[in-house]
């Protein structure tokens, strides 16, 4: 019988966080509900944020951004609408999603989720480049980056 390794850094187990277990316990934004899957609390993750959020028919999230995180979003179900301001002129932009469709959110980028869909939750898997869920709500799109980056660094 060959013995086993001594547990090291590289030999980590795998972890399996099942559909049950995704958590509720994470930051939110009203209208929409997220769940943490992988985070430093679950499974110890020191770099990467992972879970899901649902939009219930005809709601939107409030506006916000997730600082410094890179945040790279799958869609799952539903028909999601995710909404920026244009740089240069204020004006909303919209992208329309489908199940399959992949979207990236930019650092301190505000945005928000509509699912404008009057029958059909909408559902995605949300990845960030941070160790934990980063959720600063906003009072609109057209806040000045640098302030919102200056007041976080300040908090």
């Amino acid at each position: 019988m060959t013995a086993q390794p001594a547990h090291d850094d590289f030999h980590q187990p795998l972890r399996h966080i099942r559909a049950a277990e995704i958590d509720s316990e994470t930051a939110q934004t009203s209208g929409m509900q997220r769940y943490a899957a992988i985070s430093a609390g679950k499974v110890g993750s020191e770099r990467l944020w992972m879970g899901e959020t649902h939009v219930k028919p005809s709601m939107k999230s409030a506006d916000h951004h997730h600082g410094e995180a890179e945040t790279a979003i799958f869609v799952v179900s539903g028909t999601p609408e995710f909404v920026f301001a244009d740089n240069e002129t204020g004006a909303e932009i919209r992208i329309a999603a489908a199940p399959g469709d992949y979207i990236f959110v930019p650092p301190y980028t505000p945005h928000r989720e509509e699912n404008n869909d009057p029958d059909v939750e909408a559902v995605v898997v949300i990845a960030r480049s941070t160790q934990e869920a980063i959720v600063v709500n906003l009072p609109s799109l057209n806040v000045e980056i640098a302030t919102v980056a200056s007041t976080e660094a300040s908090s």
